[in-house]
C-alpha cells in the first residue's frame, strides 16, 4: 500500500516564542501515533518541517512569534477488523466465560499500526469460530511483545466487565516474575513511584514528580546470585551471599542478579520494568529501561546477561475468582525455557516458581 502524507500547521502561541522547534513540534503532536522528539529531528533534518515555507536550518532553531509553522506527516491508514488466523496457542484454562492462554515472547498481543496480523489476537479470534453464537473475544490487560506469560480472554463483554470490576477492586493478583541486576534490599518492599509518559519521548515511561497518583508495586527477593528488584522473594543464593540476609549490592556489582516476584498493585504501563529500574535493579535483557552503567570487570555471568535478547520479564501467575460461579482459580504459566536458561547460566535456583 503506497504511504500518503499531509502537511499539518501548528498553531503557534505565545508559549512557543523563543523555543526550540524540535519542542514545539513536541509540544503540539501529542496526539500523534509514535511521535518522539529524536523522531521529530530526523523530520526536520529530511525538509518535513517549514518555517515560513523554508526548513528550518537546525532542530534548535528558535520560533518566533508570526512565525509559519508546518510539518508533513504520514497519514495512519483506517484499520480494519482483526480477522482469526490459525495458531499454536498454549492453552492454560478455559470454561464457558474465559479462557487463559500463554503468551510467548515476541508476539504482539494486539493488532497495531505497524502489525496489523499474526498477533495474539488473532489467534484467539480463530479459536472463538467454535464458541457458541454471541461470543466476543477482548483481553483482560495486556503484555508488552517481549513479556511472556498469562493473558486472560473474556468471552462475552459482560464477562470482561466483570473480571474488570475485579481488577479495579483488587480482587485480581497478578504476580510476575524477572531476572533482574543486582540484590534488592530489603528483601520484601513497596515501590509507590508516581509514572507518566516521558515528555521527550512518548514511546517511554518516566517516573514523575508532576503530582500524579503513585503506581504502587510489591517485590519479593526469591533467588539472588552473587548479587538487586515490585513483589519479589529470595529463591536461592549463590558463591558466599547468605541466603536469609544477603547484603544489597548495585547493578553495576559484576557477577550480581536475583529472581524476583513482582506484584502489581496498580496496573500502568510498563510499571514493573519502570519501577525496579528507578530502584536500581533493572531487568535483564530490557532494551529500554535495562542498564545504564558500566560493569567494572565483567565476569562471564555478565556477558551471558548483556547478550539475553528480550527483558527476563514473565506473568507467571494469576489468582482470580471466576466471574460467574465464584470459585478460585490459579492459573500459572511455567517459565519459559529461555528464562530458565538464563537463570541457570546466572547461578539462579527457579524451584519457588516450579
Amino acid at each position: 500500500m503506497p504511504v500518503s502524507y499531509t502537511w499539518r500547521t501548528i498553531a503557534i502561541d505565545r508559549g512557543d516564542h523563543g523555543v526550540r522547534v524540535d519542542r514545539v513540534l513536541l509540544r503540539h503532536l501529542r496526539d500523534e501515533r509514535s511521535v518522539s522528539r529524536n523522531r521529530i529531528q530526523k523530520w526536520i533534518e529530511a525538509g518535513d518541517v517549514l518555517v515560513n515555507g523554508a526548513p528550518p536550518p537546525r532542530a534548535a532553531w528558535r520560533v518566533q512569534a508570526g512565525d509559519d509553522l508546518q510539518v508533513r506527516i504520514e497519514e495512519m491508514p483506517v484499520r480494519t477488523r482483526p480477522a482469526g488466523e490459525a495458531m499454536d496457542l498454549a492453552v492454560l484454562y478455559e470454561d464457558d466465560d474465559m479462557l487463559a492462554v500463554n503468551k510467548p515472547a515476541g508476539l504482539v498481543v494486539h493488532p497495531s499500526y505497524k502489525n496489523t496480523a499474526g498477533t495474539l489476537i488473532n489467534g484467539v479470534l480463530e479459536l472463538a469460530k467454535t464458541w457458541p453464537a454471541g461470543s466476543r473475544p477482548s483481553l483482560l490487560g495486556r503484555l508488552d511483545k517481549y513479556t511472556s506469560g498469562v493473558v486472560i480472554v473474556a468471552k462475552r463483554p459482560a464477562v470482561h466487565a466483570a473480571l474488570q470490576r475485579a481488577m479495579e477492586s483488587r480482587r485480581i493478583d497478578k504476580d510476575y516474575a524477572a531476572i533482574v541486576w543486582g540484590r534488592p534490599s530489603p528483601m520484601r518492599g513497596t515501590i509507590d513511584l508516581a509514572l507518566d509518559r516521558d515528555p521527550w519521548d512518548r514511546r517511554r515511561i518516566t517516573v514523575t514528580d508532576r503530582g500524579g497518583q503513585p503506581s504502587v508495586t510489591k517485590y519479593e527477593r526469591l533467588s539472588v546470585s552473587g548479587g538487586p528488584p515490585t513483589l519479589a522473594r529470595q529463591l536461592a543464593s549463590f558463591g558466599e551471599v547468605s541466603p536469609k540476609r544477603p547484603a544489597a549490592a548495585k547493578a553495576d556489582t559484576p557477577g550480581t542478579f536475583s529472581l524476583v516476584r513482582c506484584r502489581l498493585i496498580t496496573g500502568r504501563t510498563h510499571q514493573i520494568r519502570v519501577h525496579l529500574s528507578a530502584r536500581d535493579w533493572p531487568i535483564v535483557g530490557d532494551a529500554v529501561y535495562g542498564l545504564k552503567k558500566k560493569i567494572g570487570t565483567p565476569t562471564a555471568m555478565d556477558e551471558v546477561a548483556l547478550a539475553f535478547p528480550r527483558q527476563s520479564l514473565h506473568a507467571w501467575r494469576l489468582s482470580l475468582r471466576q466471574p460467574t460461579t465464584n470459585a478460585a482459580l490459579e492459573i500459572t504459566a511455567p517459565l519459559p525455557g529461555d528464562m530458565r536458561q538464563l537463570a541457570r547460566a546466572l547461578g539462579l535456583s527457579v524451584e519457588a516458581l516450579a
